[in-house]
């Protein structure tokens, strides 16, 4: 949020105003996540065992882009995916009325921007947030039941696409030459989904159910970032990020018929009582210039996931993370540079028990109980490029009669 990057803007629009001229950022990241699922004797269908690596790996493009119209004002856009999730799971094993087939969720977010800057210590900014969202949630439904056909192979799967709108705001302060503090917003949105709840032909489920349209409003958060930049001299820049995610508006999604009432499948609504916590995320870094050409970086960051035990499922198996992270830019051209930037997580050892006496939410008569071993690994490349041509330095010429 204290900026130093174009995309600094996703956190903070008020950092536009370090970035003069005409200029964009393009960036492409891979996300490498693992996930494998171990069940417990406690698991009533423990006899289809677990899984093996159930989450997809990912590759995330992003653009940035600014223009300063004058010497306070700049208008600019981003185009990013803030929220996603990609999992794909087997039909047979343990876990399989939580989570089974692929399931995913993907955003796409496009923020138009202005920034101005009031004086030499004071920057403001604003965005309008518009975001399309793609969902597809797939389930197994129960296994050696009276139902009609019964067994393995039966799913339930909600596939929709949605709009939601939000806003960003942001503030950056320089109160010395040396130090930077940025402040950012990003509002909360609520996606509203219009889509098609699917179900095995033929039989109970179809006659116990009601497949065919459905809507929802999935209640994604609002996010407040806090950002520090202190040089220590020319060469090193010391940094700090305090972020806080209100998880906690998530609560539960509820699954309607176009009538307004909860669709059903096998006379159950469908529900995804998510019932999220807060989540925050705290991290440290430092910037060296080796070289006019070279910066490299490095830091560190922790992060208390807004899933708890209580309401923890295979589908979304999170848990609190220490992130190690370096990096660094290679200026090519006055006008060209470009980042790369590894991240490693580590996701603390994470249990899963959705069984009556847990009390978790999703459970729905077949207990589950089981761990999850999970990493992340992110890499990222990014080009920078300057459109215009940076103004000459002043000059001043000195009269003498």
């Amino acid at each position: 949020a204290a900026g130093g990057s174009l995309s600094a803007m996703f956190w903070n629009p008020a950092t536009m105003t370090q970035m003069p001229g005409i200029q964009s950022e393009s960036v492409l990241t891979g996300i490498l996540p693992y996930a494998a699922n171990t069940p417990g004797a406690g698991s009533l269908l423990f006899g289809l065992g677990g899984t093996g690596n159930t989450a997809d790996s990912a590759l995330v493009p992003a653009g940035y882009f600014s223009y300063q119209i004058n010497p306070n004002l700049w208008l600019g856009m981003s185009v990013n995916s803030p929220f996603g999730l990609s999992v794909n799971f087997p039909d047979a094993w343990a876990g399989r009325n939580y989570a089974a087939g692929g399931s995913s969720l993907a955003t796409y977010n496009a923020t138009p921007s202005l920034a101005y800057r009031i004086n030499d210590m004071i920057s403001i900014g604003a965005g309008v947030q518009i975001e399309r969202a793609r969902a597809d949630l797939t389930s197994g439904l129960p296994v050696n039941s009276s139902l009609t056909p019964p067994g393995l192979g039966n799913q339930s799967n909600i596939y929709g696409y949605g709009w939601g709108f939000g806003f960003t705001a942001g503030v950056t302060l320089t109160p010395t030459p040396t130090t930077t503090i940025g402040l950012g917003y990003r509002s909360a949105i609520n996606q509203k989904i219009n889509g098609t709840l699917t179900l095995p032909p033929g039989g109970a489920f179809s006659s116990l159910s009601t497949p065919g349209s459905v809507n929802t409003t999935l209640n994604l958060p609002d996010i407040v970032s806090l950002g520090i930049r202190q040089r220590v001299n020319p060469q090193l820049t010391l940094l700090g990020t305090v972020e806080w995610t209100n998880w906690s508006r998530i609560g539960t999604t509820v699954i309607n018929q176009p009538s307004g009432a909860p669709a059903v499948v096998v006379t159950k609504p469908v529900t995804l009582p998510f019932q999220y916590k807060d989540g925050w995320f705290f991290s440290a870094g430092a910037e060296y210039q080796w070289s006019e050409k070279l910066a490299v970086r490095g830091g560190v960051g922790y992060e208390i996931s807004p899933i708890t035990d209580q309401v923890r499922t295979p589908l979304l198996p999170d848990n609190d993370r220490l992130w190690l992270s370096v990096g660094g830019t290679y200026r090519l051209t006055p006008k060209m540079s470009f980042d790369l930037a590894y991240s490693h997580i580590f996701v603390k050892s994470t249990h899963v028990d959705i069984s009556a006496a847990s009390g978790n939410p999703w459970f729905d008569g077949v207990t589950y109980i089981g761990d999850v071993s999970s990493h992340v690994d992110i890499i990222s490349l990014a080009m920078k490029y300057r459109w215009d041509n940076p103004a000459p330095a002043p000059t001043s010429t000195l009269y003498h009669k």
